[in-house]
């Protein structure tokens, strides 16, 4: 290791920091300036990564999860040669650069994840964990390893003191996750003041506690860095790895470091100064022809590895043309185009709950896409996602499909997301409906960095019954349709349910949650089953025409669909049924086939949903009913409190009448 080059390189990435900052009078310097002798190691020895492809399938991940330093990511990304130009760092938190306040996945080449909420990257690491994991015990053979990488996040004392993140670590320590390093930047400074504020715990204790192997070292000495890496990288004792680095928050600007006042962007206003004492000269933005020289050929240096590996990955591949196809397969997010028609149609007598038919059409979804894996939140007896013969991911059986994810439902849904993020699988979790609340920061973000993840929410309604009002979501689905870029699912019948998991697999550029019912609901035989199910993919259909002239739309989705069928029946011929199980796909539907589904000509509109009703009326207009639950629900049985509540045909057919 050449210390000399790397602590020059590691006050050069200090001195961009502090300029991006003050070029941009916005960001934090706390980190990117604390951790520079950590960045130096990492991209300048340690870590194996080729630049020129970015998402090279065994290159190291590393994972920002204190996104606030993103400073930090942008100059070593630039000085290790990725697609990050010198203008670009220029550009920080500028409109259109791909240096934006937090790091963006698929924005700019080398970021691993969307992080910005603290404590959300620990767990999007642990994910990427568990995938590599899992890719390893499918795809390595005795004759080749193409997988065989490490997972490398860097976090604050703000991501740890966020529930996600410890429920994430406890989940890697007893899952043996070895392939996973996380260095804690130790500075003992949060935002508002000194951590020990409002923190007291032991680090080193509480991790070895939970499965894992911890060391503390001076996060300013290089050798002790590398050291550290280096036997973490080396040691698959099944127990991952944090190295505590202890650091000064915003070294290099006496006036504010080891301070809280270190941690944002107050120190850029000493830019000038601080350059001087880090010895570097004047003017900005300035990287030396020896750091530059150094990194060009670290990069020429890390492509013999990487040559080896293809020719590994060549080598394999023609000796497993099956696994190679399935690999590629899950990378390009491929998904059968007879996906639909591989699950079987439910019998005409068929009667149960949407979970119950959900079971079923995952085993025929599993069959078809081998990269599929599933977990639950303690649930798999009541969610029904469990995977037949699937096995059981742990340390005994990496290439398991089902995860026992414990009741974790926030690391849930961001471990989901970094098995997104890695790419080579899909990745699905579920609990109850009303928990989702738990897990939606995570569900947040997988929308926003475009993640294929699918989220199975059962006992959707109060038809939940006697668990009472703390189980019954009447606001959850509602406020899960609100997020950008989310589908969300609620099927009629387990025609529906097909095609609702079936959509969410040909999504691939943004999630899904499927709401399936605790309840027994009807099988509705008054469309076909290639109506039903190709409903899902439209968002909205005719589910019962009218026979005569149209009078009146009845819509719902879910369970509620059978009050709309009935009242139907006791209304007359000039009724249409509509069954709206993704109003966000409907949304997506030409002008044209949305007016074929409700005409404007027809104003007499009623919409029912056991929920709360705002979104309905957009559908309803001022001419129309919505028949939802804005209030809390009961505890009684299900039926009991559905008919309390006013969710039954005959309230249908009473706000019709009452119609002009």
């Amino acid at each position: 290791m050449n210390q000399e080059i790397l602590a020059q390189a590691a006050n050069e990435a200090r001195g961009l920091a502090i300029d991006a900052v003050h070029a941009c009078s916005s960001g934090h310097l706390g980190l990117p300036l604390g951790c520079a002798e950590v960045g130096a190691v990492l991209f300048g020895e340690s870590l194996s990564y080729n630049p020129d492809a970015p998402k090279w399938l065994n290159r190291d991940r590393f994972v920002l999860s204190a996104g606030h330093g993103s400073m930090f990511i942008y100059s070593w990304l630039h000085l290790s040669g990725y697609a990050v130009s010198l203008d670009e760092v220029k550009a920080f938190r500028k409109l259109h650069s791909i240096t934006p306040g937090h790091p963006e996945f698929d924005e700019t080449p080398g970021v691993e994840a969307t992080t910005g909420p603290l404590g959300q990257g620990v767990a999007n690491a642990v994910g990427y964990a568990l995938s590599g994991k899992h890719a390893a015990a499918k795809y390595n053979t005795a004759e080749h390893t193409i997988f065989n990488h490490h997972v490398v996040a860097l976090n604050g004392d703000g991501c740890l003191q966020e529930g996600v993140a410890k429920e994430a670590i406890a989940f890697a320590g007893h899952n043996q996750l070895d392939n996973l390093i996380l260095i804690y930047d130790s500075n003992d400074v949060t935002l508002d003041a000194m951590a020990d504020v409002s923190q007291s715990e032991d680090a080193e204790l509480y991790f070895t506690s939970q499965g894992w192997d911890a060391v503390t070292i001076d996060g300013h000495d290089l050798a002790a860095v590398a050291s550290a890496l280096k036997t973490a990288k080396a040691d698959d004792n099944g127990r991952p790895k944090v190295i505590i680095a202890k650091t000064e928050i915003g070294r290099g600007i006496p006036e504010v470091a080891g301070t809280a006042k270190g941690h944002g962007e107050g120190g850029a206003n000493f830019a000038e100064s601080a350059r001087r004492g880090l010895g570097l000269p004047d003017g900005s933005f300035y990287v030396s022809e020896q750091t530059r020289t150094y990194f060009a050929e670290r990069k020429q240096a890390g492509l013999a590895g990487f040559e080896a590996w293809n020719a590994t990955y060549t080598a394999w591949a023609a000796a497993n043309p099956a696994l190679a196809e399935e690999l590629s397969s899950g990378v390009a997010k491929a998904v059968p185009s007879d996906l639909l028609d591989r699950i079987p149609e439910f019998p005409a007598d068929y009667k149960n709950a949407t979970r119950a038919s959900g079971g079923d059409v995952i085993q025929a979804v599993a069959a078809a896409m081998p990269g599929l894996i599933t977990g639950s939140a303690d649930l798999y007896g009541s969610t029904k996602n469990y995977i037949k013969d699937g096995g059981d991911f742990g340390a005994k059986n990496f290439a398991g499909r089902n995860i026992w994810f414990g009741i974790r439902e926030h690391a849930m849904g961001a471990i989901c997301n970094g098995i997104a993020y890695d790419g080579l699988f899909r990745a699905s979790g579920a609990t109850f409906a009303v928990f989702a609340d738990y897990l939606r920061p995570s569900i947040r973000l997988a929308a926003l960095a475009k993640l294929p993840v699918t989220y199975i929410l059962t006992h959707d309604s109060v038809g939940v019954g006697e668990d009472g009002p703390t189980h019954q979501p009447v606001e959850t689905v509602s406020g899960l349709r609100v997020i950008p870029g989310l589908d969300v699912f609620r099927p009629a019948d387990p025609e529906e349910t097909a095609g609702a998991w079936a959509a969410s697999m040909h999504r691939t550029d943004g999630p899904s949650a499927l709401f399936l019912t605790r309840q027994t609901v009807p099988t509705y035989h008054e469309a076909s089953v290639k109506t039903r199910r190709e409903g899902a993919f439209y968002g909205a259909y005719i589910l019962k025409p009218e026979k005569g002239e149209l009078t009146t739309i009845l819509m719902s989705s879910g369970s509620e669909v059978e009050h709309c069928m009935n009242a139907a029946e006791k209304l007359g011929d000039g009724v249409r049924v509509v069954s709206v199980p993704c109003m966000e796909r409907f949304e997506r539907q030409s002008s044209a086939y949305k007016q074929s589904v409700l005409p404007s000509s027809c104003s007499r509109r009623v919409a029912i949903e056991a929920g709360v009703s705002g979104l309905w009326w957009k559908y309803v207009g001022f001419g129309g009913d919505v028949l939802g639950i804005d209030r809390f629900g009961i505890s009684a049985p299900g039926d009991i409190v559905m008919e309390q509540l006013g969710m039954t045909a005959e309230h249908v057919v009473e706000a019709v009448n009452a119609l002009a």
